[in-house]
């Protein structure tokens, strides 16, 4: 199996830290809004990379934070006139259920940067003590030349970035000993939530949240660090300075970068108003769609939304479910037999094929052209005279590739308790926030699948009608 590494700038051999076991981190959203579709890219690419490696056999240990202070958090909370907290738990809530839509798997953990203050807070001190970080009137900076190897990820020359480029200079220059120095903690101001720390009551800058989870849920070192390629520089730059100053040791072995979704052929943006969240694109499809759609690319190429191109994810993956569901009809019903050996091979030629583009940095791409051309095979091989063997050859296959790629096939008749019970907290997290629409609409949703809510002193009662 082949990853382009960043770090390199070439396609490497995976070789895991431990044996048969993967150590993923990926960075999250902040949340103070609905997630766009740009977001939605590297939540369905590393999505798929992890249900990857899990169908190879290895064990993967996948984390995803969710950041919960944050200068826009904090803004969104007083227009609002509520708790920051108030703003971050809404959103949370309701980036849980577009993922759910997008049925991105939940991560192992999936940690929030307030609840690893304490983390942060010994990391910094860690940098101070070995000379990589200073502090400034309860401010505490991190000093970029002490790392010799910054720049290594995003090619950037310190010199050049100084002279060249003043806008990606950090506010507060008149303070610090370099103007590319960056914040790891910084002090309170009047209205904003704070931590106490040993530099005075503060909250900790962005890039520091990373490292601290990352270190805390998979270790020192891991074996990929995973994000959009708008994250390069400097929020992963400044995670390595950090992490491996505070270690000593190489902090990621791969890091994987998605390329940026367009509009039209345009950067989204909402001056341009060509800006759209997942739940925009939910009212018109099925998130299934928005999911095949973003992994018909490969996930280093650009990729370019238009409502022709969502038109022709549709349509294929209408062709792919329709021969999914076709073949599990017809292996309900078939009689025992043996698998004819040639039908054998050409389905696991195509298996193969598969996994060769997978193997080959995650070519999603190639991966689906190979899942068409196992429909194919079973449009024109599999029918009514099919038997036992061979509709449930065919059923398995498919089924496994679309799971690999997070394509549902199957319709599900039933809730299960913990989905009605899922939903029942997120209305109750809505009603806390006074989003009544949500919890309307959690109500009327969980109604149409036959399941009756009743409010009581105790808290909510549910029952099957």
């Amino acid at each position: 199996m082949k990853i382009y590494n960043t770090l390199t700038r070439k396609k490497e051999e995976f070789v895991p830290l431990e044996p048969g076991k993967v150590r993923m981190y990926v960075c999250g959203p902040t949340v103070y809004n609905l997630i766009h579709i740009g977001n939605a890219r590297p939540m369905i690419f590393f999505d798929t990379v992890r249900r990857y490696f899990e169908y190879r056999n290895y064990k993967v240990n996948y984390v995803s934070n969710f950041t919960d202070v944050d200068d826009k958090i904090i803004k969104k909370a007083q227009e609002e006139g509520v708790d920051a907290s108030v703003i971050s738990e809404r959103y949370i809530a309701e980036c849980r259920r577009d993922m759910e839509g997008m049925n991105v798997m939940p991560a192992t953990t999936t940690p929030l940067a307030t609840q690893e203050i304490d983390g942060m807070i010994e990391m910094i001190s860690t940098l101070i003590e070995k000379g990589f970080a200073y502090e400034v009137d309860g401010t505490v900076y991190y000093r970029v030349r002490k790392f010799a190897d910054y720049g290594k990820l995003s090619g950037k020359n310190l010199d050049d970035l100084r002279s060249g480029n003043r806008t990606l200079l950090v506010t507060g220059e008149e303070q610090k000993e370099d103007p590319m120095d960056f914040v790891l903690w910084k002090p309170k101001k009047e209205g904003e939530p704070y931590w106490e720390s040993p530099w005075g009551q503060g909250r900790p800058g962005w890039h520091i949240e990373c490292s601290v989870m990352s270190k805390k849920y998979l270790g020192e070192q891991i074996d990929i660090h995973g994000g959009g390629e708008d994250l390069i520089f400097p929020h992963h730059e400044n995670e390595i300075a950090q992490s491996e100053a505070a270690s000593g040791k190489e902090f990621s072995h791969y890091w994987m970068h998605n390329a940026f979704l367009n509009i039209d052929n345009k950067k989204m943006s909402k001056s341009l108003g060509n800006f759209f969240t997942v739940r925009d694109i939910s009212e018109k499809y099925d998130l299934q769609v928005l999911r095949f759609f973003m992994l018909s690319a490969h996930y280093r190429s650009p990729l370019n939304f238009s409502a022709e191109l969502m038109e022709a994810a549709k349509n294929g993956l209408d062709r792919i479910v329709t021969a999914v569901r076709r073949v599990e009809e017809l292996d309900a019903k078939a009689a025992p037999g043996e698998l004819d050996p040639q039908t054998k091979e050409a389905v696991d030629a195509l298996v193969h094929k598969f996994v060769d583009a997978m193997d080959d940095d995650f070519n999603t791409a190639d991966g689906i052209a190979a899942l068409f051309e196992l429909v194919k095979l079973a449009n024109t091989t599999v029918t009514e005279e099919s038997n036992a063997a061979c509709t449930a050859y065919f059923r398995e296959k498919m089924q496994t590739l679309c799971q690999v790629l997070g394509i549902i096939t199957t319709v599900s008749e039933e809730m299960l308790d913990e989905e009605i019970e899922a939903l029942i907290e997120e209305r109750q997290a809505a009603r806390k926030a006074k989003n009544f629409a949500r919890a309307d609409e959690i109500r009327d949703q969980l109604a149409e699948k036959g399941i009756l809510l009743k409010d009581t002193r105790e808290g909510v009662k549910w029952s099957r009608a």
